[in-house]
């Protein structure tokens, strides 16, 4: 499906997997809101919404960045809202805003596991509850949470309790809504990496440089969430893709090009086994 003249509303879109989703949509013509948190430079943190619109509208659409915390439903609300009447409509959600924490149990502090719960499964939730009303109004609208395959071997829940009940709490939301809203026409789906991706939260807080090269750019996430989002609602719904799988059946079987670099093993994501 063409996405020209679509819009797409990215979580988390300043920087890193939410960024390149959104250039990869906006190079396809499709335009783009920003809800993220961020508006001032950080010394960790590469950019701002203000800094990744001013990229994205070099690309030759218009692009909105609104400030947002998704786990206050004024900010999301309002979010929606401006990105409705900036653009007349909505086509695309992408749940992509996450916080990460890889604590056991003992060692995991109240304010970060509330963190995580908010972000991930409240924020979610909210999220897709406020744009329902308008991708119901779209020819081929689309819900993709950046979220893993509900794998249930136990070992992913003893190693980081808090984190997975986090991002499982994302899935649960796609496999519910999938069935919740097929009879609106609205596909929802969920997309993992294979591999860890390069960005900041693998930078400063999972593996530093070595971890880094041993990633994929976040490209390959961008490429496999737009062969998704521009498929027809009829026909993609319910499914917990993995990048590589996505790619391969559009026909691409080279991921060399994605490596941060190639000489290194990759590292496959957490989830996977």
């Amino acid at each position: 499906m063409n996405l020209k003249n679509k819009t797409a509303l990215i979580t988390g879109g300043s920087r890193g997997i939410g960024k390149a989703i959104a250039e990869k949509l906006a190079k396809e013509g499709c335009n783009i809101a920003i809800a993220a948190k961020t508006t001032e430079p950080h010394p960790k943190l590469e950019g701002t919404i203000y800094t990744a619109a001013k990229e994205i509208e070099a690309i030759g659409v218009q692009c909105l960045p609104v400030q947002c915390d998704i786990r206050f439903e004024e900010q999301l609300n309002a979010a929606v809202a401006e990105t409705v009447k900036t653009f007349g409509g909505l086509d695309i959600l992408i749940n992509n805003a996450s916080a990460i924490s890889l604590t056991p149990t003992e060692h995991t502090e109240p304010k970060r596991f509330d963190l995580m719960t908010g972000i991930e499964i409240r924020g979610t939730f909210f999220m897709c509850k406020a744009c329902i009303p308008h991708l119901r109004k779209s020819t081929n609208a689309h819900i993709l949470n950046l979220s893993p395959p509900l794998n249930l071997n136990p070992k992913w829940f003893a190693q980081h309790l808090a984190y997975t009940v986090a991002k499982y709490g994302m899935s649960m939301i796609v496999l519910g809504l999938a069935e919740e809203l097929k009879k609106d026409k609205i596909a929802v789906n969920a997309l993992w990496p294979k591999t860890t991706i390069a960005t900041a939260a693998v930078q400063n807080l999972l593996g530093g440089d070595a971890l880094m090269r041993m990633s994929r750019k976040t490209d390959i996430v961008a490429d496999a969430a737009y062969a998704i989002v521009s498929k027809s609602f009829a026909e993609c719904t319910g499914n917990f893709f993995i990048d590589e799988d996505v790619l391969r059946d559009e026909g691409i079987n080279d991921f060399e090009k994605y490596a941060v670099d190639a000489s290194q093993k990759l590292m496959t994501d957490i989830f996977l086994d």
